[in-house]
């Protein structure tokens, strides 16, 4: 019995530095991975910050002044006045490195700010409103547009798979070459002018109070059916090319022919060995696309005036609202480092076949 146990404890020995080092290995990775993350965002943001501000020399406070002054809703003899007393509030008169401190220590710090051309919103306060009607819309249409999409293009490259739903890979590939918004004026002119069975603009219908209910949630899901549609008509092309290209690959394996050999039936072949293992490349690019989730599809939300976060930064782009451009942009910037780096931890998960650490 004491032979026993001191055998146990020298093998727990042995074996110790070896997990030792695969867990330090491990986490060091994982320190490399953040830092590299945070470092995409530090670059990323600073290239947001000079671009608007180098690249165009329009004051979006001088101008949002002289529009007031122009409607009759201020004297023009006090615009200047005004111009100066804003830029020191938002730190505008000061040289442009000392501004891009300022906006490293908001950024860390995650204050946006107030928005220049809509004073005295805040930029969070409207990204918060606008980002439930993206992730709302573009969720649901890049979900099923993936479901779809997938499933559509693992049939169309399967062998045994009936003639008419292989034939769908040209229709498929047509639909993946057209823009979203393209088609996004496609059905806002089948659907909505010409047969009227859906709203042409808007999140919900004027007068309607937006309070939780019944009532305005089918109104909303009724408003959201035609740039939904656009979306997901897309989604499904791109989705199934490829998955097409991936199901060729995968159908010509060997464990493919060694299933068949064995008996296998064709269903549990397909989903077991043929579209489980081409799924890994599919979910890569879901994770990325769901990460630009909260950007939305801009040019679909201006064509549907949709109150998304894609309308905010399109008004913000045409009023040159720098911190509106910034908070959007670093939103957009975080999501899609941290979906590239969670999903870089989840490969493992997904396929035991990838490790992060080395072994000797």
């Amino acid at each position: 019995m004491i032979k026993f146990d001191i055998c146990c404890i020298l093998g727990v020995l042995l074996r110790l530095p070896n997990f030792t080092d695969k867990t330090l290995m491990s986490w060091n990775y994982t320190v490399k991975r953040v830092a590299l993350f945070l470092i995409v965002v530090w670059a990323a943001a600073s290239v947001n910050f000079f671009v608007p501000r180098l690249g165009t020399g329009r004051d979006p406070i001088r101008e949002k002044l002289g529009q007031l002054a122009a409607s009759g809703g201020l004297r023009q003899d006090g615009i200047e006045a005004m111009v100066k007393a804003y830029q020191v509030k938002f730190g505008l008169d000061k040289p442009l490195y000392v501004q891009y401190l300022n906006f490293l220590g908001d950024t860390f710090t995650l204050d946006l700010g107030y928005s220049l051309a809509n004073y005295p919103a805040r930029v969070g306060q409207m990204i918060g409103n606008a980002i439930p009607w993206t992730i709302g819309l573009m969720l649901v249409s890049v979900l099923i547009g993936f479901a779809l999409g997938t499933l559509m293009g693992a049939l169309s490259a399967w062998p045994s798979t009936p003639r008419f739903v292989r034939n769908m890979a040209v229709p498929l590939m047509t639909l993946s070459a057209i823009p979203p918004y393209l088609l996004g004026l496609i059905v806002l002119y089948i659907l909505g002018l010409k047969l009227e069975l859906f709203p042409l603009s808007g999140g919900y219908s004027p007068g309607m109070l937006a309070i939780a209910s019944v009532d305005f949630y089918l109104d909303v899901l009724h408003h959201s059916v035609l740039p939904a549609l656009a979306i997901v008509m897309q989604q499904v092309g791109f989705w199934a090319l490829g998955m097409r290209g991936m199901m060729v690959t995968t159908s010509g394996e060997d464990y493919i022919t060694l299933a068949e050999a064995n008996g296998l039936r064709n269903r549990t072949i397909f989903f077991r060995f043929g579209l489980r293992n081409a799924m890994l490349p599919q979910l890569t690019a879901l994770g990325l696309s769901l990460a630009n989730v909260v950007a939305g599809q801009v040019i679909v939300e201006v064509i549907f005036a949709y109150p998304g976060i894609g309308t905010v930064l399109f008004q913000a782009i045409q009023a040159s609202d720098y911190t509106v451009i910034n908070g959007v942009v670093l939103i957009l910037i975080m999501s899609i480092g941290l979906v590239t780096m969670l999903m870089d931890f989840f490969y493992p998960l997904l396929d035991p076949r990838i490790s992060h650490t080395r072994q000797n």
